[in-house]
């Protein structure tokens, strides 16, 4: 923040985003997926990535786990730790929707400050709000990675779901319910509306 006025972006003399998404034939957008761990966030990514590899897309999924793992290793789950988290991962998704590249962003992001945030920078005709939604007791029945247990038995603080509060989506752009709804129907609506918001 302090150096901003020795700052000299070169964005402005780039090749124009239209130019890029002509050369993709696609429109660049952030899919958004929120939910509580264990909703199915990630698992619906990696084969919404699949599918649109297959018909000759440019896709990037941005998860939480790696994302945490490499560019935000120096972060903890503290509230600001959290925020500085999005922030980081929304300006790196602002930049590949810049390429012309369709982004998935997968994080819990429980907060609706959060997701707010996410919606500022990015932009808000380039963000869609995807919401994963599964209970509580689904997910912690499923527990895919062990964090409930751990958080209930006091080894995670602040776990969302358990300690802290999951504020779902009033109005996201998509919900799925992947607690009510068998695996490939999940899939196949999300695909669906990802090819509709994408096409040029």
């Amino acid at each position: 923040m302090g150096n901003s006025k020795n700052l000299h972006p070169v964005t402005g003399r780039l090749v124009p985003r239209s130019e890029r998404e002509k050369l993709l034939g696609q429109r660049a957008k952030v899919f958004w997926m929120t939910g509580l761990s264990g909703s199915g966030k990630s698992t619906l990514a990696i084969g919404l990535q699949q599918a649109l590899h297959q018909k000759g897309k440019l896709v990037c999924v941005l998860d939480g786990d790696d994302v945490r793992g490499g560019l935000n290793n120096n972060l903890g789950f503290s509230e600001a730790d959290r925020l500085e988290n999005i922030r980081r991962v929304a300006e790196v998704a602002k930049l590949f929707v810049d390429a012309g590249v369709i982004v998935i962003c997968c994080f819990v992001s429980p907060a609706k400050a959060m997701r707010q945030q996410a919606k500022e920078i990015i932009g808000e005709k380039d963000y869609r709000e995807i919401f994963v939604n599964a209970s509580l007791a689904v997910c912690e029945e499923r527990d895919v990675k062990g964090l409930y247990a751990k958080a209930r038995q006091g080894e995670i603080k602040d776990f969302t779901g358990i300690q802290q509060e999951f504020e779902a989506p009033v109005n996201p752009a998509l919900e799925i319910n992947t607690e009510k709804n068998p695996a490939e129907a999940s899939a196949a609506s999300l695909l669906e509306f990802v090819i509709k918001e994408t096409r040029l």
